[in-house]
């Protein structure tokens, strides 16, 4: 792992071990698996951008909303374009492995977790 502090939940753990499996362009195929099984919104925030929170850092148009259930665990939303495969592959990623983490969990997470995708070997 890229930082030695810190825990994956189960399910981020198993996504970033399937990406040590594949190489090369498989690793992309795999991504764009995930961009692939990305959900719609939910009902309730289609349409709703002005309450979700906006990524401004990145080029595409990324929209975050975080529900925290009456059971305190964490529900990810995230409203992206499809012309941004990539893009909707990491937020899947982030989606899959985080939903149901409680927000102890979430900050436990390492902030570098994500080089150990390696997916810095095909994406530019």
């Amino acid at each position: 792992m890229s930082e030695s502090s810190g825990k994956l939940t189960a399910r981020l753990q198993e996504i970033v071990e399937d990406f040590g499996y594949v190489s090369g362009r498989e690793k992309l195929e795999y991504l764009l698996e995930f961009a692939d099984a990305l959900p719609a919104l939910p009902d309730h925030l289609a349409g709703k951008r002005d309450e979700m929170d906006e990524v401004h850092e990145c080029m595409t148009p990324v929209f975050i909303y975080l529900e925290n259930d009456d059971d305190g665990k964490l529900r990810f939303h995230f409203d992206i374009p499809p012309e941004s495969p990539t893009v909707r592959g990491f937020a899947e990623i982030l989606r899959s492995g985080l939903n149901g983490a409680t927000p102890a969990e979430l900050l436990d997470i390492p902030d570098l977790f994500y080089l150990d995708l390696g997916l810095g070997q095909v994406l530019t």
